[in-house]
């Protein structure tokens, strides 16, 4: 009578051996390479000298933010990502996600990169050109994929703590157990300190102050198997992150709560299932840059992003790869606002704007073999929508002045993409692609006026959405401890959103008649023994195309865009754990605004980072920033500048238990 109990417990013994969690998405399309991706790991990572995010995606050439400034000293909302010069604004026109879920503000489209620590991604990957794959609209400058880190790429536990010459500090610790067959990860982070002045030292007066900064930022994960091949994963973010940016009193503020669910099947039938919510808010006070005094406080931007997606993988033969999707988005939102006399300080002005925008997607994607010659296609369909618009102005004593409600809208809209990769040789292939695709105009760019002190800049409920075509080709050459890639593009984005000047101190956003982005980009790689070296460059050709309200910037170059930005690392690893190494990297001049009147010199900077073990679980961490102390312009609006950190230099430890 024992003998078959013994034989089941045997059995279900071998099941659990074999059920393998990742945590991660299905895997991505052997095809994608034909699209030019730059995949960086977290060894790549560990060199950057800030230790953020942003700093690490500038290794990928073409990537940038809206400005020079990181997560420290920048207005959140001027965190927007773009790439190959596809700017005008500060909005995202590059989708970023995160184990699959979009991560940008539901109102604003920025990124907010203090709550993305790097001790939490395994992997990231740089997609360029025009996305039609899940979440696909709003990629008309490529893709962005974060993928979280799992027990394989952790140790069972960790902490950090690094301090800099400023007595400021970074403080995280990460555990990460296994659960059974699953895991989970818990993370946290905290960043703050006093900050360093933005304002040059002729330009200070009594109300002028460092950029302070305080964050944090706290993550878990869950993933347990229901089935041998299919699992279940969680995850839930919370953060918050003040900054105080050139005069006291100015403080913002942005905090979030994210959850996720995702249902992940690696079957016959593959399948990914997957639904989201966020809760965001945003604050910011406006400081009169003549009188020092309060002349806006952004109170609260309250702002819920919801969204989820069904994709299907068929089974197919080995020449062939299938997948099916749908997925659906929505961002909702209001801003309010009290506005103030810069000279009395008493309340002019309470405005409250918002609205709701919601895409609906059906995608498809196939990809065929046929020998050296690989060729994938996709098309995607959106229904989008914007409702719900609305402005409404009150006088300080509560009697409505302006309310604007705005009609419905609603479309469809298609968007293709192909690609085809040849292997020439060993080692060498070449690929080309075409595509187009779609982004909708933000909550805020449609319903919100901002104020950059004396700059102010009107929203636009009659925006359209941004078109884009573009085609590219390019080859990847592999061999023996030697990497290297060129690509070049022709993207053009038919009414592209730009911060447009209609008068003195006075712009609106407006639907250019095009963004026409040219360029190439570099990438390579070399290993030698214990040394490694990698270089990106990028060369771009961006004029805005403008007539009747826009001619103004026609023919110019888009704000904030440089035509010449290249990067170079250099690592020595001579022993297990050991890493010395130093980055230098170049961007070229580019113009604050769409005139082209204030211009942001061009910066050379050099970065180090060294990592010496002091014993099995231990390790001393020193970093330096902006080692030549170079002049980083990060705002110039009538001589009216901001600079970006100086040098700064970090001492820390990071200690590791487990695994």
């Amino acid at each position: 009578m024992s003998s078959p109990a013994w034989a089941q417990d045997k059995d279900d013994a071998q099941v659990a051996q074999d059920i393998v969690v990742t945590g991660r998405g299905l895997d991505p399309s052997p095809l994608l390479q034909a699209y030019s991706v730059v995949t960086l790991d977290a060894e790549r990572s560990a060199l950057s000298a800030s230790g953020r995010l942003e700093d690490v995606l500038t290794g990928a050439a073409g990537f940038q933010q809206f400005r020079r400034s990181d997560s420290r000293s920048a207005n959140p909302t001027a965190q927007g990502v773009t790439q190959r010069g596809l700017g005008g604004n500060a909005s995202s026109r590059t989708l970023v996600l995160l184990d699959g879920v979009p991560v940008t503000d539901p109102f604003f489209g920025h990124v907010p990169f203090s709550a993305l620590p790097l001790d939490r991604l395994g992997r990231i990957s740089v997609i360029r050109g025009g996305g039609t794959g899940a979440f696909g609209a709003g990629a008309v400058a490529g893709t962005v994929d974060l993928v979280s880190a799992n027990p394989a790429d952790l140790p069972l536990g960790e902490a950090r703590l690094i301090a800099n010459d400023r007595g400021e500090s970074e403080l995280s610790a990460t555990l990460a157990p296994q659960l059974g067959a699953g895991y989970g990860v818990i993370s946290g982070r905290w960043d703050r300190g006093q900050g360093f002045w933005t304002t040059p030292v002729e330009q200070r007066v009594p109300a002028s102050v460092r950029a302070r900064f305080d964050s944090w930022s706290t993550s878990l994960r869950g993933v347990a198997p229901l089935a041998p091949e299919v699992e279940l994963q969680a995850r839930g973010l919370v953060f918050q992150d003040h900054r105080t940016l050139r005069f006291a009193g100015a403080d913002s503020f942005q905090g979030g709560q994210d959850a996720s669910l995702r249902l992940v099947g690696r079957g016959a039938w593959q399948f990914d299932v997957l639904g989201y919510v966020q809760a965001r808010d945003y604050s910011n006070v406006v400081i009169s840059s003549t009188t020092y005094r309060k002349t806006l406080d952004q109170q609260a931007t309250p702002s819920t992003g919801l969204g989820g997606k069904i994709e299907l993988r068929p089974p197919v033969d080995a020449a062939h790869s299938l997948r099916l999707g749908v997925d659906w988005r929505r961002a909702s939102g209001e801003m309010r606002e009290v506005a103030f006399s810069g000279v009395t300080g008493a309340v002019t002005a309470r405005r409250r704007a918002g609205g709701t925008n919601d895409d609906l997607g059906f995608y498809a994607e196939h990809d065929r073999q046929l020998g050296p010659l690989r060729l994938t296609g996709s098309a995607r369909v959106d229904r989008w929508s914007v409702r719900d618009g609305r402005f409404i102005e009150t006088s300080a004593a509560g009697v409505v002045t302006t309310e604007a409600r705005f009609a419905d809208r609603s479309g469809w809209d298609l968007s293709l993409r192909g690609g085809a990769l040849m292997d020439l040789a060993e080692g060498l292939a070449l690929r080309g692609s075409i595509y187009n695709g779609l982004r909708q105009p933000t909550l805020n760019e449609l319903y919100r006026p901002f104020v950059v002190f004396p700059v102010t800049t009107r929203a636009n409920a009659a925006l359209e959405n941004e078109e884009l075509f573009g085609f590219e080709g390019g080859f990847d050459l592999k061999l023996d401890g030697l990497e290297f890639s060129a690509t070049a593009f022709d993207n053009k984005v038919k009414g592209a959103i730009a911060n447009v000047t209609i008068g003195t101190n006075l712009r609106q956003r407006r639907n250019v008649d095009a963004v026409h982005s040219r360029g190439v980009e570099l990438l390579a790689k070399a290993k030698l023994a214990q040394f490694e070296w990698d270089g990106a460059a990028s060369f771009i050709d961006a004029q805005v195309e403008g007539s009747g309200p826009s001619l103004g910037p026609d023919g110019k170059r888009p704000a904030q865009v440089p035509k010449f930005a290249a990067s170079t690392t250099l690592a020595w690893r001579p022993a297990e754990g050991w890493l010395v190494a130093a980055t230098l990297r170049h961007v070229g001049a580019q113009f604050e605004d769409d005139l082209e009147t204030d211009r942001l010199p061009a910066v050379t900077t050099l970065d180090a980072v060294a990592t010496v073990p002091l014993g099995e679980r231990a390790s001393l961490v020193l970093r330096a920033e902006n080692l030549t102390e170079a002049r980083i312009v990060t705002r110039n609006q009538g001589g009216s500048i901001d600079l970006a950190a100086p040098r700064t230099v970090w001492a820390g430890l990071r200690i590791s238990f487990g695994r």
